[in-house]
């Protein structure tokens, strides 16, 4: 295989031979489709009785033996007419044959098996030889969840079998650094069938969730203010807002007094109540409003993803209101806060793209240029350079993407700021302007972290579950050469919660000295304050970093003074 082109056609005939198989196994299911993906191949289909892991193994022998048998793969178009017969009793098929354009399909054949294609295949499938069946997952037909609910069998296949272990050793090295695989190992959390989609945080999970949020609020400091709002509102909201159209096939709904109510899968019609609640003067404007609200949205669970896709999450919402000539200025201060955060935690590379117009929008084409010059001229204002994304924008208004890198080199887009037009509108935002007329305001949609469970999820991979010292859950640990040390460890960690308020516990366990550092470096604490009988002799500790470096006699107000300033955002 010399290019993409060709991996993908293995990779595409690879889903022709899973479904062969399977077809040969289990006679009675149906195949939907089975495309190629960025790293392998998947085919949905509709069982008698669900597929479990325990039938993969069965499945993936049964491709090698079809594939050991070299058929070549034929094929072209043939009449539509010709195509419905042969997919009589197969519902999918038809559906797919129906939005084909043309009188003909491609039917291709392998052996004593044909599926529904346009082409592009190896010559036989004696070239399919390095693949493995990875798992199974739910799926819906056409992605509707009110359509049939389905299954997704999803493998890789590579041109050589070095690739293929490359490929399953790279996962392997790459679990070091999953956040799911550290979640639970720094127990920070975990997920249950119970609430698929949905984070049980635990203690420390909690800790550093809300130290997330402490230092968002320490960053806005005064220049917002902070509201709590309902996440159960009347479904008429969300039609008067616009989201109705768009999200109704996403919301949680329930019923009360035969009246429908959302689980509310955004903030910001909850922001613009609040906004219109009285009428506003000019003199109030910019107004600058945040809500850390938990929103929930239905997410297929075949696409579920640790902290990175999930259904219920909490975003850093912030929602400006302001006037035409104040957003150029409220846009500088929304990237410039931005870029101390991200660079806070890191992140030095930040990458921004700047969406516009798309070909339906809201608002007048001049009130566009105007918002997307704007937009570009905050960005210039702080030498950001940037890329268009030419009619990418929402039909509301333009917006600026933010993208940051993390230490593995992997690109995440967190930050927004858009301008909208559409909600002040939909809601009859008005405030009274320095000449008693009523004006429209605009509304900037702002969020940092965007979800702060994906952020945080983010941040486990980047640091590799070794937080820095102001957002570790546990920031230092009093560990003992022996148990008579107890009691003056017990006064440490008395000492450093009072005075340096940070998150410090004791190992009580008698494990050997060498075991509770093993113990503290896999939890990734930063500090660890090993005191023995010349420490508790004369008032000190040692402190042990995580890279191993040692310093010997801190005092016990030195410690204080230096988590202190340690602890500071």
């Amino acid at each position: 295989m010399n290019n993409q082109n060709d991996l993908n056609i293995l990779r595409h005939s690879a889903a022709h031979l899973l479904a062969h198989a399977i077809m040969e196994l289990y006679p009675d299911t149906k195949l939907t489709i089975g495309p190629a993906t960025p790293n392998g191949f998947f085919y949905d289909v509709l069982p008698t009785k669900n597929f479990t892991l325990k039938d993969l193994p069965l499945i993936e022998e049964r491709m090698h033996e079809i594939a050991q048998k070299d058929y070549p793969i034929t094929g072209g178009q043939v009449p539509k007419p010709q195509a419905y017969q042969l997919y009589q009793n197969n519902q999918f098929k038809r559906e797919l044959i129906d939005g084909i354009e043309g009188e003909t399909v491609g039917i291709y054949h392998q052996g004593n098996f044909f599926d529904l294609c346009k082409g592009g295949h190896v010559k036989s499938l004696g070239q399919i030889k390095h693949f493995k069946l990875t798992g199974i997952s739910g799926s819906y037909w056409r992605a509707d969840r009110n359509g049939i609910a389905l299954q997704r069998i999803s493998g890789v296949v590579f041109p050589t079998q070095k690739e293929l272990d490359d490929y399953f050793a790279q996962i392997e090295e790459a679990k070091k650094s999953d956040h799911r695989y550290l979640g639970q190992q720094l127990d920070l959390f975990t997920f249950h069938d119970e609430a698929p989609g949905s984070v049980f945080f635990h203690d420390k999970g909690v800790k550093l969730f809300n130290t997330l949020v402490a230092y968002s609020r320490y960053m806005q400091q005064d220049d917002y203010q902070e509201i709590r709002t309902p996440i159960l509102n009347n479904e008429s909201l969300y039609k008067t807002s616009g989201h109705y159209d768009n999200y109704h096939h996403h919301a949680y709904v329930t019923t009360v007094e035969e009246t429908n109510y959302w689980i509310r899968p955004m903030n910001c019609p909850s922001c613009v109540l609040l906004f219109n609640e009285r009428p506003r003067s000019y003199r109030e404007l910019p107004l600058r409003i945040s809500e850390y609200g938990l929103c929930h949205r239905f997410e297929l669970s075949g696409v579920l993803h640790g902290l990175f896709r999930v259904r219920s999450f909490t975003q850093d919402d912030a929602h400006i209101f302001c006037t035409v000539e104040q957003m150029e200025q409220e846009a500088v201060k929304v990237l410039s806060l931005a870029i101390i955060m991200y660079r806070r935690f890191g992140f030095e590379n930040i990458k921004w793209a700047v969406s516009t117009r798309p070909e339906k929008f809201m608002g007048s084409p001049e009130l566009w240029e105007i918002a997307t010059k704007t937009l570009k001229t905050a960005l210039e204002q702080l030498n950001c350079s940037f890329i268009v994304q030419e009619g990418e924008g929402a039909f509301y208004g333009p917006k600026i993407e933010i993208k940051i890198e993390d230490r593995m080199g992997r690109e995440w887009q967190c930050g927004t700021l858009q301008v909208d037009f559409n909600m002040p509108e939909r809601f009859d935002l008005t405030f009274v302007q320095a000449d008693q007329q009523r004006g429209r305001p605009v509304m900037l949609h702002r969020a940092i972290y965007g979800s702060i469970e994906r952020f945080l999820g983010i941040l486990i991979e980047h640091y590799k579950g070794h937080f820095p010292f102001w957002l570790a859950p546990v920031q230092a640990t009093v560990l003992t050469i022996t148990d008579e040390q107890k009691t003056y460890a017990h006064e440490i960690a008395r000492t450093l919660e009072k005075r340096a308020k940070i998150r410090v516990k004791v190992n009580n366990s008698s494990d050997p000295i060498s075991g509770q550092i093993k113990d503290a470096q896999l939890m990734g604490i930063p500090w660890m304050l090993v005191v023995g009988k010349k420490e508790v002799a004369q008032n000190t500790v040692t402190i042990r970093y995580l890279d191993g470096k040692q310093e010997f006699g801190i005092t016990i107000d030195d410690l204080v003074q230096r988590a202190l300033q340690a602890n500071e955002f």
